[in-house]
């Protein structure tokens, strides 16, 4: 089964603040612009298993994608979809935005330094961490899509996170986009931290750079560490899945190296819910009392290469 990650979905893009949605609507980085509705959420992600839908809030941008708005769409699919809420650690009202969170029954947090204007290693972001840390919620460190004039771009270093596995070691933390384009940084993370992990999101759609990455990971031993996630709706799920399905064209009739493709199977099916300890409702493949990753027992999701059925039927791919 395929386990997407990362995928957002609003009413209109003004919920990620003013900026944001005149990138949006210019269409930046997609011919066609970009539809992140319910309904073009909903048929995106037809293609794979289960997703993650994150919420996002942002004092700096005056955006918010509400919690109720992502607990919504979460309760029309409850077997496939699980909720991850957007906070803002430099609000006023990040504990109450906590806890209203959990009672809607959202099991991971979204944050964004670069657009929230923070530095990872912030004073308040670490008392944030530390509630997260005691109540086993992951962190998903990830922007909103583009970058705008207003967003701070050192904030979005991965090397930071290194002081905050340091203090806080039980946090799980995924840095989206493998901490692009700092991709080196996230590798040592990974292989440092047990809590760090990294997602594909964004970079699925940049096959060079996703080969690279991928690579790099598997050659210092942390591929079992990076997540599928799609980044819906700035990324299309059937594509990034074939995408990684696809990777090692690069290597047919060359010298260079290839990644196995057992491992980017697993990419593919690393069950999020299981790797993390979300305290989610029961989805499509997990069973009830086990604790093994369902990619470990699925047998379903084609291996090969040439995703060529893919493209004629990507439904095939759900199990």
């Amino acid at each position: 089964m395929i386990f997407d990650v990362l995928t957002r979905a609003w009413h209109s893009p003004e919920q990620l603040g003013f900026e944001l949605a005149e990138g949006i609507r210019s269409g930046a980085r997609r011919p066609g612009g970009i539809d992140g509705t319910v309904g073009s959420h909903t048929r995106a992600i037809d293609c794979i298993g289960c997703a993650l839908v994150h919420g996002f809030k942002s004092q700096a941008l005056s955006a918010v994608i509400p919690h109720e708005f992502v607990a919504d769409i979460v309760g029309r699919q409850p077997q496939r979809l699980a909720g991850i809420a957007g906070i803002d650690p430099m609000s006023p009202s990040w504990s109450e935005d906590l806890d209203h969170a959990k009672k809607l029954g959202l099991v991971g947090v979204n944050i964004s330094p670069s657009a929230q204007g923070f530095h990872p290693t912030h004073s308040t972001a670490m008392r944030f961490y530390d509630r997260c840390e005691k109540e086993s919620l992951p962190i998903f460190v990830a922007r909103p899509g583009i970058f705008t004039p207003a967003m701070i771009l050192e904030y979005d270093r991965p090397a930071p996170w290194d002081e905050v596995a340091r203090s806080f070691p039980a946090l799980k933390i995924v840095l989206s986009e493998i901490g692009s384009p700092w991709i080196d940084e996230t590798i040592a993370l990974l292989a440092k931290h047990p809590g760090i992990y990294a997602d594909t999101s964004a970079i699925a759609s940049q096959s060079w750079r996703l080969y690279t990455s991928l690579l790099q990971a598997h050659e210092a031993g942390v591929l079992e560490k990076i997540f599928f996630g799609s980044g819906f709706p700035f990324g299309s799920p059937a594509a990034a899945v074939e995408a990684i399905y696809s990777l090692n064209s690069y290597a047919l009739g060359t010298n260079l190296p290839s990644i196995p493709r057992a491992a980017l199977r697993l990419i593919v099916e690393r069950n999020p819910i299981l790797t993390l300890g979300m305290k989610a409702p029961l989805l499509i493949g997990i069973q009830s009392g086990g604790g093994n990753d369902t990619a470990a027992n699925s047998p379903a999701t084609p291996t090969s290469a040439d995703r060529s059925d893919f493209r004629a039927s990507s439904s095939s791919f759900r199990r």
